[in-house]
């Protein structure tokens, strides 16, 4: 009986450990980002974390990681002091910057970027102002982007109906992103293009919600072929036992309220291509003012001539 025991404890005590390293092996996934590092060593449940430059940042492995802290962590370079330039960075004409973040992971109204000029951005983190100087640049509020256009090219010849093509991408916007399918409005096929349109105002989004901002961030970066997930957590879109296969992501953004950009503060390389083309049409319109003066002298010459002529064979 003693023996018995002493097996059934050496069993339990058996069973706890392959227990504990199986919560282990499963806790060491970040699904949502390929560098998190997760831990449940600690006795608190499952703990993820995720280093952006010096600082740790704890993040929720199981939900999308907000966009600014993804930003910010591609901006840093990395201990090597050398860092992979991002394929394709933003659709934004400003590019990829190193963005101040709050505290829950959301774009500060106004960025700077570490220098003293700064600019306002919306809740997906794309410049919606002017530029100015730091001490007098002001944003009061961080205007949301309520509607995101994520456009994509076919990229195969693959024979699907639109009713698959349309059920496999919610799938995997319900599915991989867990944004719910209430926030996807439309999708929509034109041509080789594919269009969806993500919609989500500040009354509709509850605490908790994944941001479609976001959802653009990470399907732009799986489209390129650059993903943030984890490798084991691969990007698909399946149809019929075959992966679809999409490239050329564009992607847009519309705020509740009308951005501030204007003309008035243009590159030089945009002030110099505006230049060329002034003077060629002006180079254009006085080769043909010329051509035409040189053009009305030949035929009154001619003319001249012509009546010359006739006048010596009225006077013979």
């Amino acid at each position: 009986m003693r023996s018995c025991a002493v097996l059934w404890a050496g069993a339990a005590v058996l069973c706890c450990l392959l227990a504990a390293r199986a919560q282990n092996s499963g806790c060491g996934i970040c699904d949502t980002h390929r560098d998190g590092k997760c831990d449940s060593s600690g006795g608190t449940g499952c703990s993820c974390t995720l280093n952006i430059g010096p600082d740790v940042r704890q993040v929720n492995c199981k939900k999308l990681i907000p966009k600014c802290l993804l930003m910010k962590k591609e901006s840093i370079p990395g201990k090597g002091g050398r860092r992979p330039k991002p394929a394709g960075a933003l659709v934004d004409n400003d590019g990829l910057y190193n963005p101040d973040c709050e505290a829950d992971g959301t774009f500060k109204a106004r960025q700077c970027n570490g220098t003293e000029t700064c600019w306002c951005v919306n809740s997906a983190g794309v410049r919606r102002t002017e530029k100015g100087d730091k001490q007098t640049k002001t944003c009061p509020e961080l205007v949301r982007t309520f509607w995101v256009v994520v456009q994509m090219k076919r990229n195969n010849t693959d024979t699907v109906s639109d009713a698959d093509l349309k059920a496999a991408l919610k799938q995997v916007i319900t599915q991989r992103y867990n944004l719910s399918a209430a926030y996807i409005s439309n999708i929509e096929f034109e041509g080789p293009y594919i269009y969806i349109d993500l919609m989500q105002n500040s009354s509709q989004k509850a605490a908790g919600d994944i941001d479609i901002a976001d959802v653009g961030y990470y399907m732009e970066k799986d489209i390129k072929g650059d993903p943030i997930m984890h490798p084991d957590n691969k990007f698909q879109i399946p149809i019929n036992g075959n992966n679809f296969l999409v490239q050329e992501p564009l992607i847009m953004y519309i705020d509740e309220k009308p951005h501030e950009l204007s003309m008035k503060r243009l590159t030089a390389g945009v002030i110099a291509v505006i230049v060329v083309v002034v003077i060629a049409i002006v180079a254009g319109i006085v080769v043909l003012v010329i051509t035409r003066r040189k053009r009305g002298k030949y035929e009154k010459a001619e003319q001249m001539k012509e009546m010359n002529e006739m006048q010596r064979e009225l006077t013979s």
